[in-house]
């Protein structure tokens, strides 16, 4: 054997991040955002109003995620703009229903609430490494799939739970096997300040 040695490193890796917002959410807004006015969307229900998050009554909501969004950005991107939600939207899966695989334009990190009580057996998020079209297609064998080469991840919510990621990240909800809705809320970040430097006139004031 003419290889001595090898090893294998991270390079540009993708994270997620998970936080846990208990008590900052009350049983009052759990049913204000239960009674909110659904309409349909491509497979589950969506709420009519699409800035949620605007509404009086969630403020300390809000609060809370920008919160774990000033966390994201000074922990793991590293950087002194500030991300801000624009859009947020309130989210039901009925029995048997999941979400298709998307991504979200306009927008640079998404984010998931599981604000209320969830199925015993919730339907999880799966993200995958998809492109719209590829010439090869080289899938690993189930038992050699590691952070490297896996195609899949699945991630399971808890009460409470805030799920951030890249927004150009393909992701979907698995069907819901309960009996019971699953209910979420999703949103959409930007990021407001300077960027760029003045004198490389590169700059861009948001």
């Amino acid at each position: 054997m003419t290889v001595a040695s090898h090893e294998v490193y991270a390079m540009f890796a993708e994270p997620y991040f998970r936080a846990n917002i208990a008590g900052s959410i009350t049983p009052e807004q759990i049913a204000f955002i239960k009674n909110l006015k659904m309409v349909k969307n491509t497979e589950n229900l969506i709420s009519e109003n699409l800035y949620i998050f605007e509404e009086p009554e969630l403020k300390s909501v809000k609060d809370a995620i920008q919160e774990v969004l000033d966390i994201y950005a000074r922990d793991v991107m590293g950087i002194s703009q500030q991300l801000y939600v624009t859009q947020s939207w309130s989210l039901v899966c009925p029995p048997g229903v999941g979400m298709h695989g998307h991504s979200h334009s306009n927008s640079i990190l998404s984010g998931s609430l599981y604000y209320c009580e969830l199925p015993a057996q919730p339907a999880g998020m799966v993200f995958t490494r998809h492109f719209s079209y590829q010439q090869i297609e080289l899938t690993p064998d189930p038992a050699k799939r590691n952070i490297y080469n896996s195609p899949i991840n699945r991630v399971i919510p808890k009460q409470n739970d805030v799920f951030l990621f890249s927004s150009h990240l393909t992701h979907m909800v698995e069907q819901n096997p309960s009996t019971e809705p699953r209910h979420s809320i999703a949103f959409n970040t930007f990021v407001k300040g300077r960027l760029g430097d003045y004198r490389a006139v590169t700059e861009l004031v948001l």
